[in-house]
């Protein structure tokens, strides 16, 4: 698991960690966890198009900011693959 979330939350080359992935998944979590207590509480009814589209933001967010910053990152694009 240790492996896992170390070549999730790094660069490309395994070993540097990166910020913008690290608050990426951060606001990914904050989001589902914000909606299921707003929801759950009865502050409001689930309305799966809204959440689809702030998650989607969220999402579409991260990536492009992966994507902004791909030539700055240590060890090359090839995202951690070998070879």
């Amino acid at each position: 698991m240790k492996a896992f979330l170390t070549h999730i939350f790094t660069a490309s080359d395994n070993s540097t960690f990166d910020l913008g992935r690290i608050l990426w998944a951060k606001m990914s979590f904050v989001f589902v966890g914000l909606s299921l207590w707003f929801y759950g509480s009865g502050h409001g009814q689930f309305d799966p198009v809204t959440w689809a589209a702030g998650a989607a933001g969220i999402l579409a967010g991260g990536a492009g900011g992966l994507k902004i910053k791909e030539s700055t990152e240590p060890g090359g694009t090839n995202a951690g693959i070998p070879g």
